[in-house]
């Protein structure tokens, strides 16, 4: 992708009743940047992967655990994560993330 990219994510917040909405804000060669919205009361088990990643809080309250450590989510909040790092998170309250991606798709 070449070109520039400026989107107002407030506007495309969307909570579910349950559950997670996510939609691609931007997509490349090397990242992937996702919009994510999750009801309250939601978790995403543990899991990895094979790319490093930034989590961003943007609206709400969650839990996210990384490598065992728990931090406390909210807005302002930056996460990275090294490749292959074992990682969960709940939603506390209606929570919003951008989840950011980078490294070459074909990496995975």
């Amino acid at each position: 992708m070449s070109r520039s990219v400026v989107k107002d994510l407030q506007k495309f917040m969307q909570f579910p009743k349950e559950g997670v909405y996510s939609t691609v804000v931007v997509k490349t060669d090397v990242s992937n940047h996702t919009l994510m919205c999750l009801a309250k009361g939601t978790a995403i088990s543990e899991h990895t992967s094979t790319r490093e990643a930034s989590v961003t809080v943007l609206k709400g309250k969650g839990v996210f655990v990384l490598r065992g450590k728990k931090i406390m989510m909210k807005p302002g909040m930056f996460i990275f994560m090294p490749k292959n790092a074992p990682h969960s998170l709940k939603a506390i309250e209606n929570l919003a993330i951008v989840l950011s991606l980078s490294g070459s798709i074909t990496q995975e």
